[in-house]
């Protein structure tokens, strides 16, 4: 599993011209699922995002996370996370998991995100949205559960 986190100041996800998630401070998490995740890997992701301590504190220090200060999520299912362009110059996603298992991880990540943040939106699986947002800092972070775990 992928993650692309940006901290945001606020983000919102669309379909076909209608808002269908949207928050105010927090982390857009852009998620990739390959063909080898699993739900544990899924819970484990979900459980170091969500610790993730980059929110200033008093002193200026990166050192609060989402719970600490009232932030919210907004997950956006990302396959090209999985892309490799190391042959010719179109990508291939063959390592991209299919779409049945990926939206069943997708779907887990996000319940599993709901126990430890109170707001927790979400795009359309599939779906050709639009994404905008206002990166805080900008601070950006990729996550890759082959290197984590």
């Amino acid at each position: 599993m992928r993650a692309v986190i940006q901290r945001v100041s606020r983000a919102q996800v669309s379909v076909d011209g209608t808002v269908l998630g949207k928050i105010d401070r927090g982390f857009l998490i852009l998620l990739g699922v390959s063909g080898e995740d699993s739900r544990e890997i899924a819970e484990r992701m979900a459980d170091k995002i969500c610790r993730l301590r980059i929110f200033e504190d008093a002193d200026g220090k990166t050192n609060c996370s989402l719970a600490d200060v009232g932030g919210a999520l907004l997950v956006i299912s990302q396959f090209t996370l999985y892309a490799d362009c190391r042959k010719g110059n179109r990508p291939s996603f063959i390592k991209a998991g299919a779409p049945e298992m990926a939206e069943a991880l997708y779907e887990h990540f996000m319940e599993r995100c709901r126990t430890h943040v109170d707001q927790v939106e979400k795009g359309r699986f599939g779906a050709d949205m639009k994404v905008e947002l206002l990166n805080d800092g900008p601070f950006t972070l990729m996550l890759d559960s082959a290197e984590l775990f």
